[in-house]
């Protein structure tokens, strides 16, 4: 059988479910070729963890030479998991290079980008998938096969608040999310899962976004403002440490990926969330309005003391309630474990701590009804299984959809890069506004 030939792009910590995935699961039907990275530190981390697993070294190149490097290691797809402002560029030039793209979301983080892409799909005739691993999680796929079945009747409204805590949430204000520049803020790189969410469980896309919120717990203005004494610029550092820091030196992977790489680069990843040069915000809300009537109200926290989700969807028929709490608190005196994001593994980010998910159907003039939540094991509830045999395997027919092309992408952001303008001006924008045909 003939193997497709894959090229990973980026090689921070999001390339290590594809690796592992290529070099483990799928090594009889895919074999990772070649790594694209500027630094070489990081990719060497890689070629090492393949080589590891009983599989030929990859070629390591440089993000200038993508298209040399597709032509003669003759790629057949090209994976990319690089900071997300640079997305666009990689994905139109590996479609104009003649191969197709698997990319981590979000797609991109502005319209005249997407728009880019949009161009470059259409011209090339080739595919896009976004990797949206929260659309296979079971009990999102859960709330989306009843809302599809109709027990709620036509959607009116949705209540949906995202919570992310003290230790992955600080995390967004640590690294290269914390400049909006790289990535679009917490309303592009964290929240266009959850959009893309709202979008896929009702079936609709958003047509118009009014934004609020700013930065207000992290930064060294809101730092000075509760009264907190200077900081060390970095995590990593000698003496007394406090639950904020994040010291690369406790973790071998951490330290091996950026505090062993960045003299390469000059790449900080555990910046003090308490200093300066943060442009993000981490208080958001936002009302939407999608073209089937439909409402959304929306909020996301990024220095809650749990972690989870809820959403609330209002029907014709009935409502339905979607409870997650994927870490219920947090000790002063963890460290860097347990995990950053729990969402990962809900057992190995807090084993002592109750992790629930709970979802309620009631319909009019009915009792309630809990809806049985079937998860596996893996991350998300074993639904990055399900994604990677999708993505590389090939899905099977799917009566909820859940496959991601470029689309989905671009609907995912439009909230999100409206909510900015909105952000931007105190107005409401709408999505048919900023450029993107498919969004006209």
């Amino acid at each position: 059988m003939t193997k497709t030939r894959y090229a990973l792009v980026g090689t921070g910590h999001r390339a290590e479910m594809y690796v592992d995935a290529i070099t483990d699961t799928y090594r009889d039907i895919a074999e990772l070729v070649a790594l694209c990275d500027p630094n070489t530190a990081r990719a060497a981390y890689y070629v090492e963890r393949i080589t590891a697993a009983g599989a030929p070294a990859p070629s390591v190149w440089g993000p200038d030479d993508l298209e040399k490097l597709i032509r003669d290691e003759r790629i057949d797809r090209v994976i990319i998991c690089s900071r997300d402002d640079t997305h666009a560029e990689l994905i139109v030039r590996s479609l104009e290079a003649g191969v197709d793209v698997m990319v981590e979301k979000p797609l991109t983080i502005d319209a005249g980008s997407a728009a880019r892409i949009e161009d470059a799909v259409e011209r090339t005739g080739r595919n896009v998938v976004v990797t949206f691993n929260y659309r296979y999680s079971p009990r999102n796929s859960a709330l989306r096969e009843v809302i599809r079945s109709g027990r709620i009747g036509k959607v009116t409204s949705i209540d949906f608040s995202w919570m992310l805590d003290t230790k992955h949430g600080a995390d967004y204000f640590r690294r290269w999310h914390r400049d909006k520049r790289n990535a679009g803020g917490l309303l592009v790189h964290k929240s266009s899962h959850h959009f893309d969410l709202v979008n896929w469980w009702i079936g609709s896309e958003p047509r118009r976004v009014f934004a609020s919120g700013g930065l207000r717990f992290y930064g060294s203005a809101n730092a000075a403002e509760r009264g907190l004494a200077r900081r060390p610029e970095r995590g990593t550092h000698e003496g007394s440490h406090d639950p904020f820091d994040l010291d690369l030196r406790d973790d071998p992977r951490l330290e091996a990926l950026y505090l062993d790489a960045e003299n390469e680069d000059g790449y900080i990843r555990d910046r003090d969330v308490f200093t300066d040069g943060i442009t993000i915000e981490d208080n958001l809300a936002l009302i939407v309005d999608y073209a089937s009537g439909a409402t959304l109200s929306y909020s996301l926290n990024a220095h809650s003391p749990w972690e989870g989700y809820r959403v609330a969807v209002n029907g014709t028929e009935g409502r339905v309630e979607l409870d997650v709490v994927e870490r219920g608190s947090l000790a002063e005196t963890e460290g860097l474990h347990p995990v950053l994001d729990p969402s990962y593994s809900a057992v190995e980010a807090d084993s002592l701590r109750p992790v629930a998910d709970r979802l309620i159907l009631q319909r009019h003039w009915e009792e309630p009804v809990e809806i049985d939540i079937v998860s596996g094991p893996g991350g998300h509830g074993g639904g990055d299984a399900l994604l990677l045999r999708d993505l590389f395997v090939g899905p099977d027919a799917d009566p909820l959809g859940r496959p991601a092309d470029w689309s989905d992408g671009v609907r995912s952001i439009a909230v999100g890069i409206a909510g900015n303008i909105s952000l931007d001006t105190g107005l409401p924008v709408r999505t048919g506004e900023l450029g993107v045909k498919l969004l006209g």
